[in-house]
C-alpha cells in the first residue's frame, strides 16, 4: 500500500512526519530519511491496531482548492 505523508521540522530541528489518512499516525527522526523510515513502521503498527479493533484502516482524505 502507498500512503501520502507530510514532513515538517519542529522547533528543535527534528523532522516530524505524519500520515494524514491514519488518525494519530505520527513519528519523527533526526533526518528526513530517518523520519521517513520511522513512519513506515508507525503505519504498519497503526494498521495492525486498527484491524484488531475492527476500525476502518484509513479515513477518507480529499484535496480542496482555496483561493487566496
Amino acid at each position: 500500500m502507498k500512503f501520502t505523508i507530510t514532513l515538517d521540522r519542529d522547533e528543535d530541528g527534528a523532522w516530524v512526519v505524519e500520515c494524514p489518512s491514519i488518525p494519530g499516525c505520527v513519528s519523527q527522526g533526526r533526518t528526513k530519511e530517518e523520519a521517513t523510515e520511522n513512519i513506515k513502521d508507525a503505519i504498519k503498527l497503526c494498521l495492525e491496531v486498527r484491524a484488531e479493533r475492527g476500525m476502518p484502516l484509513t479515513i477518507e482524505s480529499q484535496q480542496v482548492e482555496v483561493l487566496v
